[in-house]
């Protein structure tokens, strides 16, 4: 079954090794990432597989990266939106965003992340300051996307019981164990934030978690499933993870899997899973 005509891709990196260095590029697995990539390299692939518009996703916690990729945004007519970074920690979240919204591309700004799965405390989303920085993205009416590991998933849950005006987009489904065949306990902890109706989940980095050499569309049902049965298709958004997605697969691979997982979908719903959830949440266009 073919994907829909106009596809929003909800989740892409882009990075220049000679402006910044990406620390998290390490060892050799990741070898293949130790490279600049661009929107060039990018467009012509995101456009032959119909995307019509993205979201670029920030990949360092420094803050001069987001007015990087909002001036990138504001340069192109691919890119609908940038979730970008702020220190969340911050006494002045609200003004950093304001300053955010002020510069070239500022309207572009749809969403903040931080890379929690590399804080040491698993409950560092409950810190009071961070609750403080959350409700200040909540004020600003952005999207705040949850880039965990499944062990903090429950902190992500009460963090998102906590401030319940804002829109919590869990990147790349949690991480689940796809490598190893394991849907427990992460399947619960999932359908737990799932059971939360201001939280989204993103159809995205499934083929990362995966084995590598020899992944095959099966592997990733039984995860796939359970996205589909806790969030439902008009809270599930798809995500190329580009260039990530190339440790495993080619950006044409990432989307006839993510087609082959959602055929039994009906038209509606994967219209909503490739275009229109990604639309309403991140408020694009």
């Amino acid at each position: 079954m073919a994907v829909p005509a106009a596809i929003v891709d909800a989740h892409h990196h882009v990075w220049n090794l000679s402006v910044r260095d990406q620390e998290w590029i390490t060892g050799e697995e990741l070898a293949p990432l130790r490279r600049t990539f661009t929107l060039a390299d990018l467009e012509p692939e995101a456009r032959a597989a119909g995307v019509r518009a993205t979201v670029l996703v920030q990949t360092v916690a420094v803050a001069e990266e987001t007015p990087e990729l909002l001036a990138l945004a504001h340069g192109s007519d691919l890119v609908a939106g940038v979730v970008g970074w702020t220190d969340l920690t911050a006494p002045d979240v609200a003004g950093a965003l304001a300053a955010l919204r002020a510069l070239p591309g500022g309207d572009r700004l749809t969403g903040i992340r931080h890379q929690v799965q590399g804080e040491r405390d698993p409950r560092w989303l409950l810190r009071p300051d961070v609750l403080r920085g959350l409700a200040a993205v909540a004020d600003a009416r952005l999207a705040y996307d949850l880039i965990v590991r499944p062990h903090q998933l429950p902190a992500a849950r009460a963090a998102a019981e906590l401030v319940p005006g804002l829109t919590f987009v869990l990147d790349h489904a949690g991480k689940p164990p796809v490598a190893e065949g394991v849907l427990t306990p992460w399947a619960d902890d999932l359908r737990a934030l799932a059971a939360l109706p201001h939280t989204v989940c993103k159809l995205s980095g499934l083929v990362t978690e995966a084995d590598p050499r020899c992944w095959r569309d099966q592997d990733l049902r039984p995860y796939t499933d359970v996205l589909l049965d806790a969030f439902g298709p008009d809270r599930l958004m798809f995500g190329s993870d580009w260039p990530v997605c190339r440790l495993a697969a080619s950006y044409p691979q990432v989307l006839r899997t993510a087609s082959t997982l959602t055929a039994d979908l009906s038209e509606d719903e994967r219209d909503a899973v490739f275009a229109g959830t990604a639309t309403r949440v991140y408020r694009l266009g």
